[in-house]
């Protein structure tokens, strides 16, 4: 079943927010709170993400129903590699070193930032190339 697309819009909106905090205030408890949301995200879904909850419960009955939806598989994948950047970040935050957390909790907040703001979703477009190669490959 298709999704809505503006559902991982927003929950890439409140992740870049929550990774700008991070690295402003280098909160391993904040980016663990991050890393757990993406965890959520790509073994459920993005709807079973918390993000996707609010979406789902708050934002959406106030913006009406979608017009566009897009495969469920693209944004899952996503969030299992923002789940591999939040988790590296969480490392290098709790355990050293302090450039490894900034560094893949940088990477996070650019692509969260970009699905965001120009609905270009990283994470997304890696899933679509390991498809069209792997089915090369097969």
């Amino acid at each position: 079943m298709d999704i809505d697309v503006r559902g991982p819009r927003f929950g890439a909106a409140v992740t870049t927010v929550v990774l700008a905090v991070v690295l402003v205030t280098g909160s391993a408890w904040l980016l663990a709170w991050q890393t757990l949301a993406f965890a959520l995200g790509a073994a459920g879904g993005v709807g079973r993400s918390p993000y996707g909850w609010v979406f789902r419960k708050a934002v959406r009955p106030r913006i009406g129903p979608p017009t566009e939806f897009e495969a469920p598989e693209p944004p899952r994948f996503a969030q299992a590699v923002g789940l591999v950047f939040a988790g590296l970040g969480l490392v290098g935050f709790a355990l050293g070193p302090d450039w490894l957390g900034l560094a893949a909790t940088g990477a996070a907040l650019a692509a969260a930032f970009l699905n965001a703001v120009f609905g270009y979703c990283l994470g997304c477009e890696m899933y679509l190339l390991v498809r069209r190669l792997t089915v090369r490959a097969g």
